[in-house]
């Protein structure tokens, strides 16, 4: 049989080296320009303009009922507390408050210690943080992998035994620590009043009616539903705290048995809702099993509050809730509650 050569398009040529060098000529100054720009961005540009993510198949039951969730692990030291402690630092820095020679100190339960950590790495200052020794171990590994001081206080005490110690140590030692104090620092909420509230508004197009947030240092309920009453009075903000002073809800606060953040301002809250831990680890894994969330556990405990207002409302009255999914799973995955049916 005779063979046939296939016949070769000249239009699929490939261009000869020397073409190929002549189209490089024809880039405009503009290009050239580009062509020079420094490439990526440093970790701590990506804080803040996180995602907003629907819930759809929680609310299959409420007709005219929209959730939203900000997904705030998306942040790059994994949560919602990136914002804030970017906030303590920078205005601290500006104001001369947090200079060469001191290390930054303060209390947490976890997160927000995350992102000082994270911070001081990739500014090259030292972190030394107090905070319960009952938090998830994986908060622990993350805080040694950045290079964290820690001391640990007594679990009993939770956030308050933590806030006493870093309150003697700044006193003790005012030459060596620039005291961040996330629970009385006003750059807290304002991180919140103009980078969390404005992002909302935005991405829902002004249509949203109710902004739902778990508290513990309260910056975030704080800043976000001042910003979003001024946008717009008639947003209904609805503060979440555990329903008991001794709950498993990392990083909140029972308002009215522990110390009140000075920040803390109730009069923002239309309405105020304890939530049940065991609530709030169900709506845990019914997210990652319904919705394949794997949200933390005040992420989970803030859903739960946004169902519980939106079943309040009259059949078929339209709602736009938008909630703040503060972290990821991945920190309390050695928690017994997973296993648990």
């Amino acid at each position: 049989m005779r063979r046939v050569s296939p016949k070769i398009n000249p239009a699929n040529k490939l261009p000869s080296q020397s073409a190929a060098q002549e189209e490089t000529l024809t880039f405009t100054p503009e290009i050239r320009e580009k062509r020079h720009a420094v490439l990526g961005q440093r970790s701590l540009d990506r804080i803040g303009n996180t995602p907003l993510l629907r819930l759809d198949r929680l609310t299959r039951e409420l007709p005219g009922v929209e959730i939203l969730g900000k997904a705030e692990w998306m942040n790059p030291g994994g949560s919602v507390k990136d914002r804030a402690a970017a906030n303590i630092v920078a205005e601290a820095r500006r104001s001369g408050k947090f200079g060469p020679g001191k290390a930054l100190l303060d209390s947490t339960s976890g997160n927000t210690g995350i992102a000082y950590a994270m911070i001081g790495a990739a500014q090259g200052f030292q972190v030394t943080l107090c905070m319960p020794e009952n938090v998830s171990v994986e908060r622990k590994h993350i805080l040694h992998a950045y290079g964290a001081n820690i001391i640990y206080t007594d679990p009993g005490e939770g956030s308050d035994g933590a806030i006493r110690k870093v309150r003697e140590l700044a006193a003790e030692h005012p030459e060596k620590y620039f005291y961040a104090d996330q629970y009385s620092n006003d750059a807290n909420w304002r991180a919140h009043y103009h980078g969390t509230a404005n992002e909302i508004w935005q991405q829902t197009e002004g249509r949203v009616t109710h902004f739902v947030s778990m508290m513990g240092t309260s910056g975030t309920f704080v800043g976000t539903a001042r910003r979003l009453k001024e946008l717009n009075p008639q947003i209904r903000c609805v503060s979440l705290q555990p329903d008991s002073p001794f709950h498993g809800i990392e990083g909140a606060k029972h308002m009215s048995s522990a110390i009140v953040p000075k920040i803390y301002d109730p009069s923002l809250a239309d309405m105020d809702l304890g939530i049940a831990t065991e609530d709030a680890y169900a709506m845990a894994k019914r997210l990652a099993r319904e919705e394949g969330l794997l949200v933390g556990i005040s992420a989970a405990a803030s859903v739960v509050g946004c169902l519980q207002v939106a079943q309040k409302l009259k059949k078929g009255e339209p709602g736009v809730f938008v909630t703040i999914l503060c972290d990821s799973g991945d920190k309390y995955l050695s928690e017994r509650f997973w296993e648990e049916e």
